[in-house]
């Protein structure tokens, strides 16, 4: 009788199992049917700044062509995701910032951290706006401690300052190899006041990748662009950063407190910022419909309750017709 009882919960567990595996909520590595040679585009941190979460790394992505490894940002969490897909940080190779918000860079030190203890030989090149050569800089000043402690003690005999170089770029095409072509254009991420520290001098980018038979752009943080939309013509996969409604955004700093905490004319300059600075589905579709992108995959996702964005789904649709793809941490495309 205890057998049968045994043998009836087990039965019961795998049917569970089976059921949860062929669910239709995406599990990771589960994107557009990404293709398992050529370009592969995997996410590894979709969740917007600055507050950290539980369950999404923030902002960073994997383009990979040709076995060859490309990083678009490095928000928190990126190393630990990059090791949960097996990565081998020797291997990584140019990596390029949309802009220097610290969601997007916060885990470029544990990264160069890291891929220096791993002891490659390859130096790396990290790309970006004004802005990116300083916090690469940064960085290695940071990191030079604990080099100058490995060179001592015997276990690594290249200096930190040897093995990364930090680039401010312009826009146009900024990066070529046999793999891929990368250009940028400057968004709307950024309005600044005259007379403020930024004014004049920080710039967030968006960059479209053409490789062979595939080509990616990422908006990065952006509002409304018309640069944007151009960059993106005929692109087979938009990644676009999404901001949530109005209501729904409000709704989030009224629970957590923040609301009240905001004189009138910051309340007023919040809403501004999220509208004028950021997508709404609504613009991620006027895009998208513009451009004339095969499919959209949608990221930097503030919380959303229960995690479900299918309202973004719908609204974007209802000015884009092509497929739209919402995406987890170390999903494929």
């Amino acid at each position: 009788m205890r057998r049968l009882s045994s043998l009836l919960i087990a039965s019961i567990v795998a049917a569970g199992i089976v059921s949860l595996t062929g669910s239709s909520q995406a599990q990771p590595n589960q994107g557009a049917s990404p293709p398992k040679h050529g370009t592969r585009l995997i996410t590894l941190g979709t969740r917007s700044g600055p507050a950290p979460i539980v369950g999404r790394a923030q902002s960073s992505n994997l383009l990979i062509v040709n076995g060859s490894q490309y990083l678009i940002d490095a928000g928190d969490g990126v190393t630990r995701r990059l090791t949960r897909l097996g990565t081998n940080f020797r291997n990584i190779g140019d990596i390029f910032i949309t802009h220097p918000h610290s969601d997007h860079t916060g885990g470029l030190a544990a990264l160069m951290g890291i891929m220096y203890d791993s002891k490659r030989l390859k130096p790396v090149d990290i790309y970006g706006p004004p802005g990116t050569e300083a916090s690469v800089q940064g960085v290695m000043q940071f990191l030079v401690v604990s080099s100058e402690i490995r060179m001592s003690d015997g276990t690594s005999t290249i200096p930190i300052s040897g093995m990364f170089s930090g680039h401010d770029t312009g826009v146009g095409v900024i990066f070529q190899d046999a793999n891929v072509k990368v250009t940028a254009v400057e968004n709307s991420h950024f309005h600044f006041k005259p007379g403020s520290p930024g004014y004049g001098k920080y710039k967030s980018y968006s960059y479209r990748f053409d490789a062979p038979g595939r080509s990616v752009v990422f908006t990065g943080d952006t509002g409304p662009s018309d640069a944007v939309t151009e960059l993106a013509k005929g692109a087979d996969l938009l990644v676009s950063e999404v901001t949530s409604p109005v209501d729904e955004f409000k709704d989030s700093l009224i629970k957590d407190g923040r609301w009240e905490l905001f004189t009138p004319e910051q309340q007023e300059s919040s809403i501004r910022h999220h509208v004028e600075e950021h997508l709404t589905p609504a613009e991620v579709g006027k895009i998208a419909a513009g451009a004339g992108v095969k499919t959209v995959v949608l990221t930097h996702l503030q919380p959303s309750p229960n995690d479900d964005y299918g309202l973004y789904v719908t609204l974007v649709k209802k000015v884009y017709s092509g497929q739209v793809l919402v995406a987890k941490d170390l999903m494929e495309f």
